[in-house]
């Protein structure tokens, strides 16, 4: 019986996406990328689903690139499959709900890529980061050129690229590339007590912030002020925001419907 590459696992209000290939140490391929985007397509339709959390069976988070089919692909075959990888990490910018992901292990290459694409990270204080392009004479690819220069700045993100060579939990945490940093076993429970959080929260404001968050990259301070002009004046329509002035006036935690 051949194993499925992708786990997809609803517990109440969060949609779990966990890695499903531990004896190549979670790499990528086809059937694992177009099933995280089917789910998160489908995540997005789904009201009841209002946080995600993206982790790996076994010892690690992701290896990135399958290293063992690496050399015998051709051009097109490439170019097809990191075509596949790019709508995944759109797919989890795109979703208006908090994505969070759970690493433990290595993430390494195009695995760890994935996590930046990711709105959170939490990870366990043993694990490891790295950008092992440079090690097989590759570039970046799944977005590290992007996400990473953002985080760090240009000369750190460089080093890194161009040394492949692991980075710490503990400094990437300083370096504010990691939310949240626990011991190994208490990770799971962590992070599924920060994603139900997150998934009781004002999932509307959320998705919001989001969008203007990641948008504030490249828009200009007079864009992102117009853009938090409008949607602020939808904002005070929702429910959430009714229920949350409610609750603040009757000194008691709110209740928000995501609505």
């Amino acid at each position: 019986m051949t194993m499925q590459s992708l786990l997809v696992e609803k517990n109440d209000r969060v949609l779990n996406l966990i890695l499903n290939r531990p004896d190549s140490l979670n790499s990528f391929d086809e059937s694992m990328l177009t099933g995280m985007i089917d789910a998160l397509e489908e995540a997005e339709q789904k009201q009841e689903i209002r946080a995600i959390v993206i982790s790996g069976a076994g010892r690690s988070f992701s290896a990135g690139g399958d290293v063992k089919t690496m050399g015998s692909a051709s051009s097109a075959q490439v170019y097809e499959h990191i075509g596949i990888l790019n709508s995944c990490i759109k797919a989890i910018k795109k979703i208006e709900k908090p994505v969070i992901a759970a690493v433990h292990g290595f993430a390494a290459g195009a695995g760890f890529n994935l996590a930046l694409a990711c709105d959170l990270i939490i990870a366990s204080e043993s694990s490891q980061f790295a950008l092992s392009f440079s090690k097989v004479g590759l570039i970046s690819d799944g977005g590290g050129s992007y996400f990473l220069p953002r985080l760090i700045g240009p000369h750190l993100a460089k080093e890194f690229f161009f040394t492949g060579e692991p980075v710490s939990a503990r400094r990437m945490y300083e370096l504010g590339v990691i939310n949240r940093l626990v011991p190994a076993d208490r990770l799971e429970e962590e992070t599924k007590e920060l994603a139900t959080k997150l998934a009781t929260g004002p999932s509307k404001a959320y998705g919001m912030m989001k969008k203007m968050i990641d948008r504030s990259y490249t828009a200009t301070l007079d864009e992102i002020l117009e853009q938090e002009r409008i949607t602020q004046t939808l904002m005070i329509s929702t429910e959430d925001h009714v229920e949350g002035v409610s609750a603040f006036k009757e000194k008691r935690t709110p209740s928000f419907s995501g609505n």
